[in-house]
């Protein structure tokens, strides 16, 4: 038996995949715990998941699009996050005792506790942003990330010969994505292991009677972060798919303030079942907004996407998706509810599309998931273990 130890961000996209992984690695004998968040984990975990907190803070909201938002993001969040969480962590390290890290990379912290107890870690990467470096081509950027990755080192008293960015584990990069979409083999220290297809509570409320026969449904899910920024943008969605016709019934997973008057069709809630619409096949398209976790259960089960992506890594896999042909991509701000609509159609409409949703897919899924994820990180347990005194 191995332990683990799970260090995540309190943000649903990035717990989600990882209790996939840890959940597989439950089912083999191994002994998992998290760290984090409580408050926010215990409701995505469940009561049963061994959390060992790292106490509660608020944050900036995160905001704004490119740059804007990737300042808000680092300094809004990642560094505070990772100065408040490291003592906790340090001493959740030294009591626990794990034999190896899984690291989110939003999650720095994580990676230098690791390294100044000489534990094996992995990165785990449920997001596209970090693992593409999409800002190499602005070196000033990627400068100042750098110098913000040196300061948290230097804060964490490690030796400066010794630095190496703590977003990438030297023994092992855990990514839920492929070949695919990212449009390159990956380095040796990186496996794509594809989408985790993490099994989550049925919903008793969601209103399944309310899906009608012989319509074409479009289930409509702009992430957790998009916050009152969505508002207009639902707005535009909800004209958009009533322009699609009477044929298309949508699926709207937003919170209701943030919705206007819906037509009788459309079915709302505030959070979806959407692996358990998937897999019904209840669903004949997906409109989101670029986010790992959603494009990859999408193409995992052959529904072609319409991506407004927001920021973040959210413009990249968007791109991915449309050079896949997986689907379309449109502006965010600016994507008109007639030009939503053509786009709406033209995936569901589209044979093409729909047949490239399902090859892109079937890549994706041959990854292996969270028993691919959990194969290789067992591995690094047994290259890496070291005793505890």
């Amino acid at each position: 038996m191995t332990r683990f130890l799970l260090v995540v961000p309190p943000l649903t996209g990035h717990v989600n995949p990882a209790a996939g992984v840890a959940a597989e690695l439950t089912a083999r004998g191994h002994e998992v715990a998290w760290t984090g968040t409580e408050s926010v984990l215990r409701p995505l975990l469940g009561p049963r998941a061994l959390i060992l907190g790292t106490g509660t803070r608020a944050f900036r909201t995160q905001g704004g699009h490119g740059l804007a938002a990737l300042r808000s993001l680092w300094e809004g969040f990642i560094v505070p996050y990772a100065r408040f969480t490291a003592r906790p962590l340090d001493a959740i390290v030294r009591e626990w005792r794990p034999d190896v890290l899984l690291v989110d990379q939003h999650t720095p912290a994580g990676a230098l506790v690791a390294h100044r107890h000489g534990l094996p870690w992995a990165s785990f990467a449920p997001g596209a942003m970090e693992l593409g470096r999409p800002y190499r081509a602005l070196p000033q950027v990627e400068a100042w990330m750098t110098g913000l990755l040196r300061g948290l080192w230097e804060r964490a008293a490690l030796p400066a010969e010794e630095y190496r960015d703590p977003r990438f584990s030297p023994a092992l990069v855990l990514a839920t994505t492929g070949p695919a979409l990212t449009g390159s083999a990956p380095p040796p220290e990186q496996a794509l292991v594809g989408p985790v297809l993490s099994a989550r509570p049925r919903d008793p409320d969601f209103p399944w009677e309310r899906l009608r026969s012989g319509r074409r449904r479009v289930l409509v899910t702009m992430g957790t972060l998009a916050g009152g920024l969505g508002a207009d943008f639902l707005a535009r969605s909800v004209r958009a798919l009533e322009l699609c016709g009477g044929d298309v019934q949508p699926v709207f997973a937003a919170p209701r303030e943030l919705l206007p008057e819906l037509p009788s069709r459309a079915v709302a809630v505030d959070r979806a079942p959407v692996l358990e619409l998937m897999a019904r096949g209840a669903l004949d398209a997906v409109l989101c907004h670029g986010g790992m976790n959603t494009v990859g259960e999408a193409l995992a089960h052959g529904l072609p996407l319409v991506t407004a992506p927001i920021r973040h890594d959210q413009p990249v896999v968007a791109a991915q998706v449309a050079a896949a042909g997986a689907g379309l991509r449109v502006p965010f701000a600016r994507v008109t509810p007639e030009r939503l609509a053509d786009a709406l159609r033209a995936v569901l409409d589209s044979t093409a599309h729909r047949e490239r949703a399902v090859q892109v897919g079937g890549e994706l899924l041959a990854g292996g998931g969270a028993a691919a994820a959990a194969d290789r990180l067992e591995a690094l347990g047994r290259a890496g273990a070291r005793r505890w005194p």
